[in-house]
């Protein structure tokens, strides 16, 4: 499994891409299954490299592709060559995984809509084509004081302007439509993604580029989708318009006859080569003036989500820095980042006056710069004034349809930069992906147990995401009911090792087998407390519906928590009005509900007293006499209610187990860790 980095994944050329996919939002159980269940399909998958088309499953539904496949990147490129084609590449992933909207596991509507949009514009520049017209025969109409054809023309005018007005209010709703759909789905097919398999967890713990990831799913995502229609649509208007206008430029200006030092120059289509010629000169200055557009923005939405990102910590970790009088600390931190956001601002505030130069300039000038160029030829009578008009504005039309890029430059750059930032994130979770699949470095395998065992570790390692050991081969052997204590000082790894047996941290060697149809829960250090009702955080991650009330307020009366009996209706910012003890009894509390086969606790107790310790544990071992429990723990007074303790000492290569011994003897039972040591035994030298 190579390092989980986006930076140095994306220098890489695609060797076979995904087909698009769908993906369903999926409501989690109560409570967790064993993982075991969970692994048949990853080998499965992972036994197919070929390139894949698209994944149908039995039932009809789409299955997750693969990520993309990639080669190492050419060792001859500089540094700069590296960093454009990591940026290009962002490009190439973003729309690997977008383009799917319109696949066959995309909206059923894509296309639909798509197709609609299309006709809508080019009837709308039918429109376009038939006002201009009537803006050539009202103006003749005039010249000529003709007052009936003037009256006959003003009805004509209702009908074109009122279908002008109708058509671009079902363009608006039907580019809109797009945009929200496509937003739907994308972000759904991320968020399936990001939530798979403790992948928003396994984040923190990587390299590469994807800070921030709520920002980038909320804001960039929604950026990603919005602009490409927005360009796709405007695009194909501007080249609709601009193929049509120059047609009616080159019917009506004709040729351009002039002296220049006694010779007679003839230039035909006068009007299409100034149209022309204006466009590239101003487009040519926006790309000139604007040419680091794409970085500032990038840099602009780094800084934004940074200074976000500091106040969530802020407003989460609120208690603990009132409590340390940490404000004026933080103070000196948010002023920092909201610098840098006001500094990316001022930059990005200069690209914006030099674009508006030209913007504004050319808005002015280009209105005006046919009305000369027709003007020779009105004044020796070969246009009459309604070919004046009709060509002023059709000269505007195409200027309009040339200097898109122009007017929108800025809205490219920032597109630019926000798929990128998406596609970032993306590519962290392709490499997660692969690390699933067992590429590059090891992973930890995940299967059943043989006989009654409740769970086995065999030839067991954890590592870093890079390869660096962090626990060494262990073989452990857990019986149904049996209540195991995992000690050791503090670094050894106890809680990657819990982390690595309950399917989060996948690097590594060996297997984690779990009893069939077991079902495993943990309690970490921490508790999580959703928002919403104390039922809810009480049955969580189950629903509040699958307890009654009276299960509610008899695990509470066990916990010790009876003052909250009253209260499990009421929606409160529990999070941050329980107390580190009363969080811990909560979680407690979800145990009984849950009723589980295997018991992980991580600390579970730390927030609470030694009697209140003691109290929790002899409740648990009252209350589930037949769960087998793992505790990682660093309190010796929990030995009283464990069976059996187990002791990670800290290697080189890696943590060890260098004990396993029975707090309560059990006759018959041979230690399988000590067996193990006296086979790794290096053999006598002989004499």
């Amino acid at each position: 499994m190579a390092k989980i980095d986006s930076k140095s994944d994306a220098k890489s050329a695609v060797k076979s891409e995904p087909s698009s996919k769908k993906s369903d939002s999926k409501k989690s159980d109560s409570s967790k299954k064993s993982p075991a269940t969970k692994e048949s399909a990853s080998e499965e998958s992972s036994e197919e490299k070929s390139e894949v088309v698209d994944v149908v499953a039995e039932d009809g539904d789409h299955v997750e592709p693969p990520p993309p496949q990639v080669v190492e990147p050419d060792p001859e490129l500089s540094p700069e060559e590296a960093e454009q084609a990591r940026k290009d590449y962002l490009l190439t992933r973003f729309w690997i995984s977008a383009r799917g909207y319109w696949g066959r596991g995309g909206d059923r509507l894509a296309w639909v809509f798509s197709i609609g949009l299309l006709i809508l514009i080019v009837v709308n520049v039918g429109f376009q084509y038939g006002i201009n017209v009537w803006n050539r025969a009202i103006f003749d109409a005039i010249e000529k004081r003709e007052s009936a054809t003037v009256f006959y023309l003003t009805g004509v005018f209702f009908p074109l302007a009122i279908g002008s007005v109708l058509l671009g209010v079902a363009q608006v709703f039907t580019r809109m439509g797009i945009q929200r759909r496509w937003r739907a789905w994308l972000t759904s097919s991320v968020m399936t993604r990001w939530l798979a398999n403790g992948r928003y967890y396994q984040l923190n713990l990587v390299g590469g580029d994807h800070k921030n990831p709520e920002h980038r799913i909320a804001e960039d995502l929604r950026i990603a989708t919005d602009s490409p229609v927005d360009f796709v649509a405007g695009v194909t208007s501007a080249f609709l318009s601009a193929a049509t206008f120059i047609v009616v430029l080159w019917t009506i200006g004709g040729a351009l006859t002039v002296t220049i030092g006694g010779s007679v120059v003839t230039i035909p289509g006068f009007l299409v080569i100034a149209a022309v010629v204006y466009a590239a000169i101003a487009s040519g200055s926006i790309m000139a003036i604007g040419r680091r557009f794409v970085q500032v923005s990038e840099d602009k939405n780094q800084a934004e989500a940074e200074f976000r990102y500091t106040l969530t910590r802020v407003r989460e970790n609120g208690e603990s820095i009132a409590l340390l009088g940490g404000e004026e600390e933080e103070r000196d931190g948010i002023d920092k980042n909201f610098s840098n956001v006001l500094r990316q601002w001022s930059q990005l505030a200069r690209q914006h006056m030099r674009t508006t130069l030209v913007s504004q300039g050319s808005g002015l000038i280009a209105p005006v710069v046919p009305l000369l160029l027709c003007a020779p030829k009105f004044l020796d009578g070969s246009m009459t004034l309604g070919q004046v008009m009709q060509a002023a504005s059709a000269f505007t039309i195409v200027q309009t349809a040339f200097g898109w890029l122009v007017d929108n430059y800025p809205r490219l750059a920032d597109w630019n930069a926000c798929a990128r930032r998406i596609a970032s994130l993306m590519m962290s979770l392709d490499g997660l992906e692969r690390a699933e699949r067992g590429d590059g470095f090891g992973r930890i395998k995940r299967g059943e147990t043989e006989g009654e065992a409740m769970l086995s570790l065999n030839d067991f390692s954890v590592t870093l995401d890079d390869g660096t050991a962090v626990v060494g081969e262990t073989e452990v052997v857990i019986e149904p009911g049996e209540r195991l204590l995992v000690a050791g000082e503090s670094g050894t790894g106890k809680s990657t090792l819990v982390r690595a047996i309950a399917g989060l941290w996948p690097w590594g060697g060996g297997s984690v087998n779990f009893h069939p149809d077991r079902r495993l829960f943990m309690l970490p250090q921490k508790p999580y407390i959703p928002t919403g009702t104390l039922r809810r955080a009480i049955a969580y991650p189950g629903a509040a519906e699958d307890w009654r009330s009276e299960q509610f307020c008899e695990v509470l009366h066990k916990v010790g928590l009876d003052h909250l009996k009253e209260k499990i209706e009421e929606e409160a910012p529990w999070d941050q009005t329980l107390s580190g003890g009363e969080k811990q009894r909560l979680a407690f509390a979800r145990l009984l509900l849950h009723n589980p086969d295997i018991v992980v606790l991580d600390e579970a107790t730390s927030a609470l007293d030694e009697k209140s310790q003691d109290k929790m544990m002899e409740m648990v071992t009252r209350e589930l006499p037949k769960a087998t429990i793992v505790s990682v723990a660093h309190r010796v007074e929990l030995e009283a209610f464990h069976s059996r303790k187990i002791v990670l000492e800290r290697r080189k290569g890696g943590a060890k187990l260098v004990s396993d011994v029975d707090l309560i003897p059990r006759k018959g039972k041979r230690r399988l860790l000590g067996r193990f040591l006296r086979q790794r035994k290096p053999p006598k030298k002989a004499a």
